[in-house]
């Protein structure tokens, strides 16, 4: 199949024949590197907001919060 020979060629699947079968497994390896690079982008900013949040929580009331960075 053709669609699964691309896969292949890519990495991102790996074959293994069994008899007459050919079996298809996902490599997770290149998956997860494409996953990590992707995701590291979205989700640093979200991780430094519910840091920011776990902070204000925790401040005692009554205390001013500390100066917001401006990003450049």
């Amino acid at each position: 199949m053709k669609h699964l020979r691309i896969l292949e060629d890519a990495g991102l699947v790996v074959t293994q024949r069994v008899g007459r079968e050919k079996r298809h497994f996902l490599n997770p390896v290149p998956i997860t590197a494409i996953a990590a690079r992707w995701v590291g982008k979205f989700s640093q900013p979200y991780a430094e907001a519910l840091v920011a949040l776990k902070a204000d929580l925790e401040r005692p009331s009554g205390t001013e919060p500390p100066p917001v960075k401006e990003s450049s």
